[in-house]
């Protein structure tokens, strides 16, 4: 069998390793043993992450709904149930925003539900 000399493709490999590690602390960024575990770990947060940040968004949304709601006189929960009886299809990501931007427009809806 031929010998396979891996000269260019390990170069190739650990010049790709080192460029994704870049800006890390210590030897995390410079020695690639390292930098390859460094980046399997980022990894792992990044893609927990993603999902994580829909989790937030969703809560903030609600505490936006929650708080204009009181303002005028009503709970969340009763708010949502309302708008289920009613059948209004309106995720919390347009209500958030209709409160925070639209606050007339709010008001009717939750005339509606009330």
């Amino acid at each position: 069998m031929p010998r396979v000399k891996k000269a260019v493709h390990a170069l190739k490999r650990r010049r790709k390793v080192l460029k994704q590690a870049k800006g890390f602390r210590f030897g995390r960024g410079t020695k690639q043993k390292q930098a390859t575990e460094a980046i399997l770990h980022a990894g792992k947060y990044a893609f927990g992450d993603r999902r994580k940040k829909k989790r937030n968004m969703r809560k903030l949304f609600q505490e936006k709904i929650g708080a204009a709601s009181k303002d005028n006189g009503i709970s969340y929960s009763k708010l949502i149930g309302g708008l289920h009886k009613k059948n209004i299809m309106l995720n919390r990501k347009v209500l958030a925003e209709m409160a925070q931007k639209n606050p007339e427009t709010f008001k009717r809806i939750l005339a509606e539900v009330k």
